[in-house]
């Protein structure tokens, strides 16, 4: 049985050494909810009753950052499962070894009977997936845009065996990169976030959202309503907020241990600084859209406030 063959391996860009400082000079802290709603002005420019104007989730837990600013958090920050906002990491892990610019789709992988395999076990058991076929080839590029439009959990593990020969491996890289990036809280355990040991907390996920959205091509990609794959075909991105009030991105995630969850970048009015967001844990209705109404409010504080 042949196996899926990733072409080449790049390297780390920076060691760890590097990370405190970089933080330390971009500003970012943890703020607990009180200091978060604390009045007055902010690092980040909000102006009138600062951070108390901001629309804070009812529930769960949220972190939000404008810019390069202090990231402010409001709810628990102990990890809980994250869902589907681990494929972020996945992407990022994808794009650090293997760039993509505008003309290079980047390397090729052969789908095998393993993934169609793996494809059905978990349509079965009720998981988002695209459709594949034994000896599909997909770019690096399509494969990104299935793991992060539809959201789904079979092109993660297809990647993950790609990238690193097994998905043990992979998740290993993941968790390397988010040491690398001094995010202390978070733990992946597989590359879906179907695992509920799959935690994090809204102030790492704002720290992987400004990282993720520095690569032009996960931007790119997060920004795109549908696509066409080889197999599936017409596949649609599950941020149904995406080019509406400045929203740019990134991933959506819900499943019942994680709740409703969602990873954003929107632009303000007028500064067109990008404001970065996390909501954890909403359960008001579908799961999906009480995360992207948490989200919207939130956001549209945020940006009234700067504007």
């Amino acid at each position: 049985m042949s196996a899926t063959v990733y072409v080449s391996r790049g390297r780390r860009r920076r060691r760890h050494a590097m990370v405190a400082s970089a933080l330390l000079v971009a500003g970012i802290t943890s703020w607990q909810a009180a200091d978060a709603l604390a009045p007055g002005p902010s690092s980040t420019g909000l102006g009138g009753g600062g951070w108390a104007g901001v629309a804070w989730p009812a529930q769960g837990a949220a972190a939000v950052a404008v810019g390069g600013g202090r990231v402010h958090t409001a709810g628990s920050m102990q990890p809980v499962p994250i869902a589907s906002l681990a494929k972020v990491m996945t992407a990022l892990v994808v794009l650090r070894s293997r760039a993509l610019t505008a003309g290079d789709p980047g390397f090729t992988i052969t789908i095998t009977d393993d993934d169609v395999a793996d494809t059905a076990r978990r349509r079965a058991d009720g998981q988002s997936v695209v459709a594949v076929f034994a000896g599909e080839k997909l770019t690096e590029r399509q494969a990104l845009e299935a793991l992060l439009l539809p959201s789904a959990n079979n092109m993660a593990m297809a990647l993950a065996r790609a990238m690193s020969g097994s998905t043990q491996a992979f998740v290993d890289e993941m968790n390397s990169e988010a040491r690398h990036l001094g995010m202390s809280s978070t733990r992946y355990t597989d590359p879906s976030g179907y695992d509920p040991a799959t935690v994090s907390t809204a102030r790492d996920q704002v720290v992987l959202a400004r990282a993720a959205m520095r690569a032009s091509a996960f931007a790119g990609i997060v920004a795109e309503r549908s696509v066409t794959l080889p197999e599936a075909g017409v596949v649609h991105n599950t941020d149904r907020l995406l080019g509406q009030d400045g929203f740019v991105g990134i991933k959506t995630g819900s499943d019942q241990a994680a709740g409703g969850c969602f990873m954003f970048a929107a632009r303000s009015a007028t500064s067109r600084q990008l404001i970065y967001g996390v909501v954890l844990g909403q359960r008001e209705g579908p799961l999906i859209s009480a995360a992207l109404l948490a989200a919207h409010q939130l956001a549209d504080t945020v940006r009234s406030a700067i504007s």
